[in-house]
């Protein structure tokens, strides 16, 4: 997603392999446990929805199933001519940054944002543009990968020594957030694919040590889900 100026911070996974990371999205959260808590959470029945960093737009289906609207923001070009293809007639989608959202004040009544953007310190931006563009009583809702869960997260801190945690934790806390850990599973078609994606996921060593740890092909992974709803107006 885009950073606090105009360009964009990289995702190299799904920018550079698209199609890996299209096998992943399909293996991860096989038991539909993030979907459960995010319409527990925020149900978008409908609702109007935005989805920041959506990348080929996997998850905008799900959404207009029962959406009043869905918008889709993604600043890398090809993987907005995905989503768009993905999903004509359902979604709309834009090349643009979370730091600069082309939607109106008040337009929406749920961003959604997994994996992308959002992760603690540095993402104020994109923050006070998710508020400027909800509803008083609209929320919103980020899904990040629990970075304290293993064996997922030790990878991940392997590959990202600096990343803390629980600043990143307290950093939503201070903000307002909510936070609920989501107990996950990965489950994949055959090692290949398991194998593809952990490569893209990790350094060489990382993937390699990752790959040599998993002899099944189903892998536990945590995630963090942080709620703020933006306050309704109330008359004195």
């Amino acid at each position: 997603m885009a950073g606090a100026g105009d360009e964009p911070i990289p995702s190299p996974n799904i920018w550079n392999w698209p199609e890996v990371y299209e096998r992943e999205n399909r293996a991860q959260d096989a038991e539909g446990a993030i979907w459960a808590a995010l319409r527990e959470a925020v149900p978008w029945a409908g609702a109007d929805v935005l989805d920041v960093g959506c990348g080929d737009g996997f998850h905008l289906p799900v959404f207009a199933a029962e959406a009043a609207s869905v918008t889709g923001v993604e600043p890398h070009a090809g993987l907005v001519e995905r989503a768009r293809e993905r999903t004509a007639g359902l979604a709309v989608v834009h090349r643009a940054g979370a730091a600069r959202l082309p939607l109106p004040d008040r337009s929406v009544d749920l961003v959604h944002a997994r994996t992308a953007y959002f992760f603690g310190p540095g993402c104020e931006p994109g923050l006070a543009e998710a508020q400027r563009v909800l509803r008083p009583g609209g929320a919103i809702a980020i899904v990040d990968l629990d970075a304290t869960v293993e064996p997922y997260g030790g990878w991940m801190l392997a590959d990202l020594p600096r990343y803390r945690p629980d600043r990143v934790e307290q950093f939503f806390e201070r903000h307002g957030f909510s936070m609920r850990r989501i107990a996950t599973t990965w489950r994949f078609p055959d090692r290949e694919t398991l194998e593809a994606v952990l490569r893209i996921e990790f350094s060489r060593p990382v993937a390699e040590r990752a790959i040599a740890a998993t002899t099944g092909l189903v892998l536990p992974v945590g995630y963090r889900l942080h709620v703020r709803r933006k306050e309704a107006f109330r008359p004195a």
